[in-house]
């Protein structure tokens, strides 16, 4: 029953999330293209459409008030009227919008999505309005065949280990003795505080042998589930800030362009330029999970060529060093001719370009990021280094997880969604290396990244 019971919290809470997601994903997408399936030329508008589907890594269609298909992503069903329930509901019952989850048989998912070999499919729809009205819907069509698959391999682990507690506990049950009650007892009584969502409670250390290894190895697993637990709530704060405050900042300019009507046509222009800026920070932000899971799932292959890193390195300063002037920092590098490696260049070269750019924003004005390369042994190595706030020890060793974020202010200058380091750390971890981070408070902190030469990594 517990195992059932959590396995539908994990359920829900996976499903809710990524309906929220999609939601306010095909809720955005609605405020762009509205407008423009007004004004947009058609060759335009299919690149764009094109563009933010596969941001999304989904497929978009735009319908005109009959739910006929005017602009696919696909550009396989135009002409043709779309018959799914999301769309009824927006179309013919007036709904502002509409979201489900279907599993319709795998020839209809491949059909809708492009998936294959996949047995669910979701579909976002949100009405488009224009300066007459509405004219039409958004569809979103979603891969969740993931997600599916994740839950059912949660739901497979999390019965497995209420299955080896439930038999550990019979058989402790059935051979220890009554001077080993007492043990048992406090390590039922903590797993039920635990079931019941304390997870800061431990088990006492106490006695000798396998009981205590028993307790020390629980509070260990404890205080993982804590940390995670942590990061959970940490990461949902973070994201909530994030999304929040664009989200707020659209509705209102939004509100302001419908009941103004007749407002300046540059005001207008600079309302609808911040509302894109808006946009593409929760895009990015949606772009570093997809990028993390894709990692995760090991579907973003490396694309290994060879590579001049020598050359990469100088140019990735080159492109940095205009943003570093206007805060009066300067760059310095240091790469000799000639060190190279075979390696995926787009993911390498964003491993350098996050680290500056990181130094960059805790490096204050007229500071110095030393960049340099060099060979020892078999391995390459790069150091960005920086005379910065640094980093507290404390949060050094967990500078590389996900969502955990020095800086807990948030601040929206220099604070992030907390999934930067991650990427860099999986990206360098697919080539086979290691990242490495020293630093003082007040002095600077030093990042080293040690990648074998011979590109020998798990893309390889």
């Amino acid at each position: 029953m517990a195992a059932t019971n959590l396995t539908g919290v994990v359920n829900n809470y996976l499903t809710e999330q990524r309906t929220r997601e999609d939601t306010q994903a095909v809720e955005s997408l609605a405020a762009v293209f509205g407008p423009l399936m007004q004004t947009a030329e058609s060759p335009s508008l299919n690149i764009r459409l094109r563009e933010s589907a596969d941001s999304l890594d989904g497929r978009l269609m735009l319908l005109d008030q009959d739910g006929k298909v005017q602009y696919d992503s696909f550009n396989t069903f135009c002409g043709q009227r779309l018959q799914l329930p999301e769309v009824l509901r927006v179309l013919s019952l007036g709904e502002m919008s509409a979201y489900g989850m279907h599993r319709p048989g795998r020839e209809t998912v491949n059909r809708m999505s492009g998936e294959a070999e996949a047995d669910y499919v979701a579909y976002g729809v949100h009405e488009l309005l224009d300066s007459r009205g509405r004219s039409g819907a958004i569809v979103y069509v979603s891969r969740i065949q993931g997600m599916m698959d994740s839950l059912r391999s949660v739901r497979i682990q999390l019965i497995t280990v209420f299955i080896l507690i439930a038999l550990a506990a019979l058989m402790l049950a059935l051979f220890l003795s009554r001077v080993l009650t007492t043990p048992i007892v406090n390590l039922s009584r903590t797993m039920r505080k635990m079931g019941k969502g304390d997870l800061s409670v431990r088990v006492p250390e106490k006695g000798s042998g396998e009981l205590r290894q028993l307790a020390e190895n629980y509070n260990i697993m404890a205080a993982q589930l804590e940390n995670l637990d942590k990061s959970r709530n940490q990461f949902v704060s973070n994201a909530s800030h994030e999304l929040k405050t664009p989200l707020a900042s659209m509705k209102i300019m939004l509100e302001t362009m419908i009941y103004q009507p007749e407002m300046p046509a540059e005001m207008r222009q600079e309302f609808m330029g911040d509302m894109n800026h808006e946009i593409d920070r929760l895009t990015g932000i949606i772009t570093d999970l997809l990028t993390l899971t894709r990692m995760d799932n090991r579907s973003d292959a490396l694309n290994l060529e060879d590579l001049d890193l020598s050359a990469m390195t100088a140019e990735t300063v080159r492109l940095l060093t205009p943003a570093a002037e206007k805060r009066s920092q300067r760059l310095e590098v240091n790469a000799p001719a000639g060190l190279g490696m075979r390696g995926d260049r787009t993911k390498l070269n964003q491993v350098l370009y996050n680290l500056i750019d990181n130094a960059m924003k805790y490096t204050q004005d007229g500071g110095t990021i030393r960049v340099s390369l060099e060979r020892d042994g078999g391995n390459l190595i790069w150091r960005v280094r920086d005379n910065g706030v640094g980093i507290p020890k404390e949060d050094q060793e967990h500078i590389f997880d996900r969502f955990y974020r020095v800086d807990k202010a948030r601040s929206r200058e220099t604070g992030g969604t907390g999934l930067g380091l991650s990427i860099v750390r999986q990206m360098v971890t697919l080539h086979g290396g290691q990242i490495s981070v020293e630093s003082e408070p007040g002095r600077g902190s030093c990042f080293t990244v040690t990648l074998p030469a011979n590109g020998k990594g798990e893309g390889a």
